[in-house]
Parts: structure tokens; C-alpha cells; sequence
């Protein structure tokens, strides 16, 4: 049987509780053992044991983590990049952060598209009565009044059904699409999907960009942090970046680092290679100056991921409006349909 990947609201748990343990000088082992002695059965409670299992066998955090597959990922690559560095509970307290957010932001799209849904599904039943067995009767009727009637009534509901249908289409196909998104948000496969497909999405493009710079920007600034050269740092976090336009400019970027003619600093690759807003980029290249680029880098790491979820916020924000519009229209649609045929017919008759 597969595993499934926890929601986000319970990986921030996770590393948040793990995190204040590790804090408070409790062994990764026990600490995971400890959150989930008191739980429920579910899937949380069998992450920790699975979890668990892994650590008093001799595994590290990130084998256990990733031997699970009950994590994402981003959480194992993070967690390893932690190990490494030696700051595995900093990397904790991010990553709760990070999907403690994702989780607000994925439980507000499920709940703006859940009431639009349901219209939308109860549109399409009206629209599809409408089509198959209201107009029909109208089209019988004029078949029955074809003596006294004007060949113009007889247009009138041609384009009566030719409007119901293409309201029903349109409203069928935009049921059928709202149905799967919410779907696919229950899983971690369908979020990653979709997480993909708004990659190349123009109005969520930028948006998911700026989330993948955040993602990176952690990473690089975790393995700064440790000591490792910019060199190695760039090398591994770039590994860990799944968007693919942001992937290479930074491929980009880390080449010309290891240019032997004229290599470059790490704040001079990525300033150059448009990675950074300018004034982000000046902050970094100050930082690297003064001898502070992992802290520089925590924060513009902070900055970006705030302005990803600001440009979500605004985009869920304006999905049910949008929805609501549609089904104005479907509805105003749905009204000319029916009414077409009896104006003609009265028109017709008197």
C-alpha cells in the first residue's frame, strides 16, 4: 500500500515540535518519539513511528525522513542540507514556517473553490435540462405553428439552442476543471502538478518563481552558513531547485563562478545574472563585503517568500469573484435561451 504525504499544516507541526525538542537538548530519536507517543492513531502518529523506526536503527534525520516517504522532498533535501551545515534546528524552524503558510494558502484555495464548485455543478444540471428538454418543446411547437409562423421565428430558436449549448459546454468544461483542481489538492502529487503547471501559467508565473527563489536562497544561505566555500554552497543548492527557467540562470550564474579566465563572487554571478532585483542584489553584494552574506541571505530569503504569498493571496482572492462572474453569465445565458423562444413565438402569434 502507498504511502501519503502529510498535509503541510502537519509537516509544519513536525518540524516545529522536533525543532523545540532539539532546543531544549533532546536527541532527534526521543524527540520524534515523544511527538508521537500521545497521538491518535492516523497518519501523523505513523510518520513519527516510521520516522522513529528509522532513527533507532542508526539512520540520520534525512534517511529516516526520506525512507518514510511521508515527506516532500523539499522537507528531506532541506533537512539534509541542516545535517550538514550543523544547523538542523534552524532549518526546522524555516521549513515550519514555510509549510505553515503553504497550508493557510492551500486550505484558502480549496475553500474558494468548493462553493463556486457546487454551482457550478448545479449550473451544468439546469443548462443540461435546459438544452435536452425545454427547448426541444419549443422547437415542437414551432414545428406545429410552421403554417402561420415567419421563417425569422424559426432563427430565433436556432440561435436559442445554439446559446444553450455553448453555455453548457463552457460551463461543463469549467465544472470539470474546477472538480479536478480540487482534487488534485488533496494529494501532494496533485499539488505538485499543479505547482508545475502554474509555473507556466502567465498570471502565476512570477508568482512561483519568486516561491523557487525563496526555496534557493534558504538552501544557499544554509550551507553558507556552515562554513562550506560559495563555490560547493552554489553547486548544492542549485541542485535542490525544481523550476526549471529559474534552474538555469542560476546553472548560469554558478558557470561563470568557475570560469578560470575571470571568475567571479558568488554576489557577482548572481548580480549579474539578473537572478536578484537590482536592489536585492547590491544588499548581497553589501553583505559579502562586510562579511555577513549567510545573514543577508536568510533575510532576502524571508522577503521573497513573503512576496510569493502576497501574489497567491491576490490570486485566490480573485478566484471566486471570477467564478461568480462566470456563473452570472451562465445564468443571464441560460435566461435568453428560454426567453428567446417565447418572445418569437408571441411575436409570431400576435
Amino acid at each position: 500500500m502507498a504511502t501519503t504525504v502529510l498535509e503541510s499544516g502537519a509537516v509544519s507541526a513536525f518540524c516545529e515540535s522536533v525543532a523545540i525538542m532539539l532546543a531544549a537538548g533532546i536527541q532527534t530519536d526521543e524527540a520524534v518519539s515523544l511527538l508521537g507517543e500521545n497521538m491518535e492513531d492516523g497518519s501523523f502518529k505513523r510518520a513519527c513511528n516510521a520516522v522513529y523506526a528509522r532513527l533507532i536503527a542508526g539512520e540520520s534525520l534525512t534517511s529516516a525522513l526520506q525512507s518514510s516517504g511521508r515527506f516532500p522532498q523539499h522537507v528531506v533535501d532541506m533537512v539534509a542540507v541542516g545535517e550538514v551545515s550543523g544547523r538542523l534546528e534552524p532549518t526546522l524552524r524555516t521549513l515550519a514556517v514555510y509549510y505553515d503558510e503553504e497550508g493557510r494558502l492551500f486550505s484558502k484555495i480549496r475553500s474558494s473553490i468548493v462553493y463556486p464548485a457546487a454551482l457550478l455543478c448545479v449550473m451544468t444540471v439546469i443548462l443540461a435540462f435546459t438544452v435536452a428538454i425545454i427547448l426541444p418543446v419549443f422547437v415542437s411547437v414551432y414545428e406545429s405553428l410552421a403554417g402561420s409562423l415567419a421563417a425569422g421565428s424559426f432563427n430565433v430558436v436556432g440561435v436559442a439552442i445554439g446559446i444553450g449549448w455553448a453555455a453548457l459546454i463552457i460551463t461543463l468544461v469549467c465544472t470539470v476543471l474546477v472538480l479536478i483542481t480540487a482534487i488534485a489538492m488533496r494529494s501532494e502529487g496533485g499539488r505538485r502538478s499543479l505547482m508545475s503547471l502554474a509555473e507556466r501559467m502567465p498570471f502565476t508565473r512570477n508568482t512561483m518563481y519568486q516561491l523557487a527563489l525563496s526555496r534557493f536562497t534558504s538552501a544557499l544561505a544554509t550551507y553558507v552558513a556552515s562554513g562550506i566555500d560559495t563555490d560547493t554552497a552554489m553547486k548544492e543548492a542549485v541542485a535542490m531547485v525544481d523550476h526549471r527557467t529559474l534552474k538555469k540562470q542560476l546553472e548560469k550564474a554558478h558557470e561563470s563562478m568557475l570560469d578560470l579566465a575571470a571568475p567571479k563572487s558568488l554576489a557577482q554571478a548572481i548580480s549579474d545574472s539578473g537572478i536578484f532585483e537590482p536592489v536585492y542584489a547590491r544588499m548581497l553584494t553589501i553583505g559579502a563585503r562586510s562579511g555577513s552574506t549567510e545573514d543577508v541571505l536568510g533575510r532576502l530569503s524571508l522577503t521573497f517568500f513573503d512576496d510569493a504569498i502576497v501574489k497567491m493571496d491576490r490570486l485566490v482572492d480573485g478566484v471566486e469573484p471570477a467564478l461568480a462572474a462566470f456563473l452570472t453569465i451562465a445564468v443571464g445565458a441560460t435566461l435568453v435561451s428560454v426567453m428567446l423562444p417565447l418572445i418569437g413565438i408571441m411575436g409570431s402569434i400576435g
